[in-house]
């Protein structure tokens, strides 16, 4: 199972992956932007942190069939190697995905609804499926629809693997966790949730506590 840390922002990278064995990074337009930075500096400052056998993920701009692929090529030469590219599974982008793979690059498909739209992003060759789950929640049952996509990967032995996406809170992560997703990629204000149970700093105060009023130290020994 892999988990990416879907950002931009290098600091929170770099903290998050400093305690997480974390399997690389996605990123898109809006996240690009909100760093502030030009595009090939932060995903070269990304790139920096992360070693050669963790992922990097960048998503075309270009919404033509002859730029999706111009942009797929320049972001996937940015790394030697695990260096994907992100394309919406619009029509032009399905047959973008299909040409893409051809040429040996990787491809994550993006912008997911639905289990159909993946479907056909799997049959074109893309090596992981991004649905939106929060926002297809809006729509309707999206966890469902997102645990109904890895069973239908699995039935037809697909190669693609489902990346779900788009996560506002932890208890849409602990639903595909449970579902068995093959990756997945949160933000860090989630990720930290996941993480940061105030329960755990209580139970540590405690322990603490108790281990000074018998021993007289904090630690285990003097």
């Amino acid at each position: 199972m892999e988990f990416f840390i879907d950002s931009a922002d290098v600091e929170a990278i770099k903290e998050l992956g400093d305690f997480l064995p974390i399997d690389g990074v996605t990123t898109n337009p809006t996240i690009i932007t909100k760093s502030g930075k030009d595009p090939l500096e932060v995903l070269g400052q990304i790139s920096e942190l992360l070693s050669d056998d963790q992922k990097l993920f960048a998503q075309v701009v270009a919404t033509d069939y002859e730029g999706i692929l111009a942009e797929g090529r320049r972001i996937c030469s940015l790394r030697e190697r695990n260096m994907f590219v992100k394309v919406p599974v619009s029509r032009t982008g399905l047959k973008a995905i299909a040409t893409l793979k051809e040429e040996g690059l990787g491809v994550l498909a993006t912008g997911i609804y639905s289990p159909e739209q993946a479907f056909w992003a799997a049959k074109a060759g893309a090596d992981y499926l991004a649905p939106y789950l929060n926002r297809m929640c809006n729509y309707g049952d999206g966890v469902g629809q997102v645990v109904d996509l890895i069973e239908t990967m699995a039935i037809y032995g697909f190669d693609a693997k489902v990346c779900a996406a788009s996560f506002k809170n932890v208890e849409q992560v602990h639903a595909l966790l449970v579902a068995g997703v093959p990756s997945i990629t949160v933000a860090p204000e989630v990720i930290r949730s996941m993480v940061d149970h105030p329960g755990t700093g209580i139970a540590v105060d405690e322990f603490t506590a108790n281990w000074q009023a018998s021993y007289g130290r904090a630690a285990f020994e003097a």
